[in-house]
Formats: C-alpha cells, structure tokens, sequence
C-alpha cells in the first residue's frame, strides 16, 4: 500500500517535515520488533503510514471492499481478522481496527492505516506516525509471510528441464542440497528450507554474491 505524499505547501506542513525526518532517524530501531508468534497480549512497535482513494472500493487481501472511511488496517503478517489496539506514540490517540488487508510494502513501516483510522489517530497530516500495535484477538483468516511459513531460496525457474539441471548442477558445486522442483512445464531450482525469513534472505545474500539471481519463496 502506498502512504499519502507530504506536500510543503505552508508553513504547518514545513513543521510536520521536521516531524518526519526525526521519525525517520528513529525507524531503524522501531521497525527491528517483529511478531515471530502473535498472540492475545503481544505488542509490537514501528511506523505506520495510511492509504485512501486510490483503493477505495477495491478488493482488500481478506476478499472484502477497501473502506477507506472504515476502521481497519493492513499489516504484512498478522492473520486476517485479527483485532488491534493502535496507540500512537507521538500524539497519544488510540483506536481499536480490524486487519483486512496486506501491507504496507515499503521498508521500516509495519501498518498501513485506512483514511478514516488515520484521522482518529491524527496521522492525516503527517502521513507517518510511531506506533505501537498491541493484539486484541487473533483473527480466522490465514496469516502472511513470516508467520508459520516456510521459505526457500530459488535460483530460476524454466520452462525446458535441461536449462533447470545445468543450474542445479552449476549451484551444487558450492552448496548441497539444490534441487529442481517440476510443476508441469515450470522447472525451478531451488536451495533450503527454513522457518525463518532472516535464515533465508541471508542465504539468498550469499548467492547474489556469488552471482546467482537468487530470490525467497514463501512456500504454501
């Protein structure tokens, strides 16, 4: 999800700049908590961001249409459903949401407030804000990448065996156990298995580093 623009278009905005730029230098440490087992009680601290009209009457992540007027939320890992307390740590509002939908994308943030959220929060303006999430109720929905999932690293994917071999073959003589996984005409080449993400981005460093186009695959 996309978090609104900062415009500095008058003085009051040129203020909430210098707001952000502080929260920015702060982010990097905010954003290292992360929710490896949620549970009722949990907590988790980092920056939040919102999203509006661009999404409006779209199909959220859950299945159901993105209010923006509404009081929910997105958030990369949590399992659809789950019921949150926001607190926000520069102002000291509050407010109870509903995780519907994926997000936010972008680096050092961990929620992506609707409109109507932001503006009980009071994170219109500034567009981000530092929070902290704290778990109501654990949600029915499936959960996102990170929570009870497993990960690999693939090396490429083809469509003709012979190409997934030789890459295999090309991998294996610096790690053991690459393998082609064969889908129907998808052929692709993968090393690991890992509970954690961290575990498998580090691998995938390695093997960038070793000239492989490598990426993690959230496996089902």
């Amino acid at each position: 999800m996309l978090s609104t623009d900062l415009r500095a278009s008058s003085p009051a905005t040129l203020a909430h700049l210098g707001s952000l730029l502080l929260c920015l230098v702060w982010l990097g440490a905010c954003a290292s908590q992360h929710l490896e087992r949620p549970a009722p009680g949990a907590t988790q601290r980092g920056v939040a961001s919102w999203y509006g009209k661009p999404f409006h009457g779209r199909a959220t992540a859950s299945g159901e249409i993105y209010d923006m007027h509404g009081l929910t939320a997105a958030h990369r890992q949590l399992p659809l459903g789950t019921r949150i307390a926001v607190h926000n740590l520069d102002n000291g509002r509050q407010v109870e949401l509903r995780i519907n939908d994926r997000g936010p994308f972008i680096r050092g943030r961990i929620l992506d407030l609707s409109f109507g959220a932001a503006k009980v929060l009071g994170v219109v303006g500034p567009g981000l804000a530092r929070v902290e999430i704290r778990i109501l109720e654990i949600g029915e929905g499936r959960s996102g990448p990170g929570l009870n999932s497993r990960f690999t690293v693939q090396l490429g994917a083809f469509s003709k065996r012979q190409n997934a071999i030789a890459l295999m073959r090309k991998a294996a003589k610096h790690h053991e156990g690459v393998e082609v996984d064969s889908k129907g005409d998808v052929h692709r080449v993968r090393l690991g298995l890992f509970s954690s993400q961290t575990a498998a981005e580090e691998l995938r460093r390695q093997l960038m580093a070793e000239g492989f186009d490598a990426l993690v695959i959230v496996l089902p």
